[in-house]
């Protein structure tokens, strides 16, 4: 900023913003990027717990149990999940990450007793053969799809929407598309490919449930049915998730991250994971199925504080993407001077699907690959779920409660106006919870 009083920048038309403008009209092109939403939104720092004093008795975290242990699935598959931890991997594709990385995230996940999801483009055999419990993804675009890979799967997501672009396909630049990427999608070498935004076979709710009876058939109904969703007409996308027959409903918010989406899409569609949680709770209640349907929320959780709140506001367990890549070393200061030569810097580097990536993560260029060691990154993975999960342990236990599925809604209180009407709790220091009567 300067002090210079001639110079007065315009609120609407920032430098940011000129640009922008100024990079369209030399281009003619609409931005592509990777990671999340990266405007300011209300988010789980807008909301503050109640710790015991007086009226709640903490419990004492060296000698006390707080549990965190989660049944995903429980509904109708013969075979649910049994997590230790209900913080899970989201799905993230192979073709958008390295083998590498897929193989380190199961590594990672395994450790501490997690699943793990396979996004787009099919299973690979090193996130199979690393992951203890891996969930399978059933995108509109059946990129890598066969039946044979349905039955190895511990569970099947079948995606709706994603919260970075709910209502729009994915995309995978062709500099990414190698032999094997190729080869695992039916797809020619080095071309752009543009993923369906809708699946091809069914138009409404009526045809997802045929789609999970088939599905659940393929897989002798042993397996639990997810149902993904991008926020943001969440209570009737939650209603009609489950009426289909969804065990358990996966709802991510805006903050999601993305390997490659237009910029204009993940920066106005959808709506923040704070408001998204509390009418998907309300649909699931209002459905007498609350805590039966799980309910994972995904898109920015970063802490154990985040996986607290999202818990106390009704989920059952959350997702995380953008935060795993980063534990395995993405925008590492390590590799500060290679993000500088591509025209960024560490912490700022988001052109994942430019596949350039030094840390070897979103890439498919097998030298940049060897960056990153599969052992080493799920080593970092690991140690990184068993931080998110002692802090939220933490927190638990001062708010008085045995098992992280405890926590409740009146744990929580909200510092803004805002936030205190998405989640649906009062404001500090009051009672009045926004649009309530």
């Amino acid at each position: 900023m300067t002090n210079d009083p001639a110079l007065r920048e315009s609120a609407t038309f920032d430098r940011r913003v000129i640009a922008e403008i100024q990079r369209a009209a030399e281009t003619g092109i609409y931005d592509i990027r990777g990671w999340g939403a990266k405007r300011p939104l209300p988010h789980f720092d807008d909301l503050l717990f109640l710790g015991a004093s007086m009226s709640r008795y903490p419990l004492e975290g060296y000698r006390e149990r707080c549990d965190t242990d989660v049944v995903l699935g429980d509904r109708h598959a013969k075979f649910p999940l049994h997590l230790d931890i209900p913080i899970t991997i989201a799905g993230m594709s192979f073709g958008a990450l390295s083998g590498h990385a897929k193989e380190a995230l199961g590594r990672g996940a395994s450790e501490v007793g997690t699943s793990t999801t396979t996004g787009d483009g099919g299973m690979t055999p090193e996130e199979r053969g690393q992951s203890k419990n891996l969930v399978y993804q059933y995108l509109p675009s059946r990129y890598g799809m066969n039946p044979v890979d349905l039955r190895k799967a511990d569970a099947i997501e079948v995606v709706l929407g994603q919260g970075a672009k709910p209502g729009g396909g994915g995309m995978l630049l062709g500099q990414k598309i190698t032999e094997r990427v190729a080869a695992m999608r039916t797809l020619p070498r080095g071309v752009d490919q543009r993923s369906a935004c809708r699946h091809p076979d069914w138009t409404g709710p009526d045809d997802l449930a045929i789609k999970i009876t088939e599905l659940r058939e393929i897989t002798d109904w042993e397996k639990p049915i997810y149902v993904k969703v991008g926020a943001t007409r969440t209570y009737y996308d939650v209603k009609l998730a489950v009426k289909a027959g969804a065990d358990v409903v996966v709802v991510d918010g805006m903050q999601g991250g993305t390997a490659a989406t237009q910029d204009v899409f993940i920066e106005h569609v959808g709506i923040p994971t704070l408001a998204a949680i509390p009418p998907a709770v309300q649909a699931l209640q209002e459905l007498g199925v609350h805590r039966q349907v799980q309910l994972i929320v995904s898109g920015g959780i970063r802490s154990g504080a985040d996986v607290a709140k999202a818990m106390a506001l009704g989920a059952d367990a959350v997702a995380i993407g953008t935060a795993a890549l980063i534990a395995l070393g993405d925008n590492n200061p390590r590799y500060d001077e290679q993000y500088r030569a591509l025209g960024s810097a560490a912490g700022f580097y988001d052109d994942f699907q430019a596949g350039r990536d030094p840390a070897g993560i979103t890439t498919q260029d097998p030298e940049l690959a060897k960056n990153l060691d599969p052992v080493e990154g799920g080593r970092r993975l690991a140690n990184y779920l068993r931080v998110l999960t002692m802090e939220a342990q933490t927190l638990a236990r001062a708010c008085g409660k045995s098992h992280l599925r405890n926590l409740e809604p009146e744990d929580l209180v909200a510092l803004t106006v805002e936030s205190a009407a998405m989640a649906r709790v009062p404001l500090a220091g009051t009672t009045w919870i926004p649009g309530r009567l």
